[in-house]
């Protein structure tokens, strides 16, 4: 008979603010393309293959909290996943990224998108889930969806972009489709999201990738009203949530206004820069991922630094400030958490 470990909520604690006995850490795809036995599977079934069986995905899903010891896992999916049950065509084609069959072009095409179902549209993903938080993992599971402009970018450019000038073309030019398509997102997100709660998960992510994009003045105006409506729905359902994106440090401000818990930080701007911003949500991040192909004395040397001010108030969980690459070698991330969890259990302040 074997003995079911105690769970363990660091995690979860730290995204509520509260003092905990040492920095928690996950990784960004931390389940992936660095990992020998994903890329074995990989060479059998394909991402939506994967994601569609419930026993190989939770696998991939707990395989990095096996091997790391990280403080949550994160559910194996990728954003477009809830897209074709809308009615979006897309393809996942390798060395590309998501590939749009049907772009939006006006306001007709958003009004064509349908209303997502999760429990007949998605039901892998929520069985994936309920196997992960029922029976396999001591950590908390992290659902995620990503975020409507984000979707949006994809949807309008028909793939993934450099520039996003069809995407904020679309927006300027197009304003009253553009508000449909926010909405339409936006209740396709929630009901998602709501679903994987339901399902089991124990915190949210949500990727805006590529809001980065968009200065202060737009943002603002066209995207985040939609923001404040997702995360204030989102907000019933008592579990943390947590923001991200790339290249977006001149949005963290306005993230720290919404109805969240967590603003995700990439390595553009530091620990220390955010809370004298006035950042008073906690914080998670923010290694440049590529600081890990360094030698080890490097990689601790930044690391202590970013520990050290993450230290200086609770409420800070460790994480890349982007997701982990192919090269990243998994010895380096077992090294790393360890060396983070016992550093931080020492210098805790």
């Amino acid at each position: 008979m074997t003995t079911k470990l105690p769970f363990n909520d660091t995690f979860l604690r730290a995204c509520l603010g509260e003092k905990t006995e040492y920095v928690p850490v996950w990784y960004m795809r931390q389940a992936g393309r660095s990992q020998p036995e994903y890329r074995a599977l990989k060479e059998k079934y394909s991402l939506f293959e994967i994601t569609h069986q419930p026993e190989l995905c939770a696998y991939v899903t707990r395989l990095p909290v096996e091997q790391y010891q990280v403080d949550a896992a994160i559910l194996y999916k990728d954003i477009m996943s809830p897209l074709p049950a809308i009615g979006v065509e897309v393809d996942i084609k390798a060395g590309i990224g998501p590939v749009i069959a049907n772009p939006i072009r006006s306001l007709q095409d958003v009004e064509k998108l349908g209303e997502i179902q999760p429990e007949e549209d998605v039901p892998y993903v929520l069985e994936t889930i309920r196997l992960l938080t029922t029976e396999q993992l001591t950590v908390p599971l992290i659902g995620f969806a990503g975020a409507p402009f984000t979707l949006a970018s994809y949807m309008i450019e028909g793939g993934p972009s450099k520039n996003y000038n069809k995407t904020k073309a679309f927006m300027y030019a197009e304003p009253k489709a553009w508000f449909a398509l926010m909405d339409k997102l936006a209740d396709m997100t929630i009901r998602y999201v709501k679903a994987q709660i339901k399902a089991g998960a124990k915190a949210i992510q949500i990727f805006d990738s590529w809001v980065g994009a968009v200065n202060v003045p737009d943002y603002r105006y066209f995207i985040k009203p939609t923001m404040q409506r997702i995360f204030s729905e989102l907000r019933e359902e008592n579990v943390p949530l947590i923001m991200f994106g790339v290249g977006a440090s001149h949005l963290a401000k306005e993230w720290n206004d919404l109805p969240l818990d967590v603003v995700g930080v990439d390595w553009r701007l530091s620990i220390k820069e955010a809370r004298a911003q006035g950042i008073t949500k906690a914080l998670q991040g923010n290694l440049d991922p590529a600081v890990l192909l360094a030698p080890w004395e490097v990689i601790e040397a930044r690391v202590k630094q970013i520990l050290d001010e993450g230290m200086e108030q609770s409420g800070y969980v460790f994480n890349l400030g982007h997701g982990i690459f192919p090269e990243i070698r998994p010895e380096t991330l077992k090294r790393l958490t360890a060396f983070i969890h016992e550093y931080t259990s020492q210098n805790r302040k």
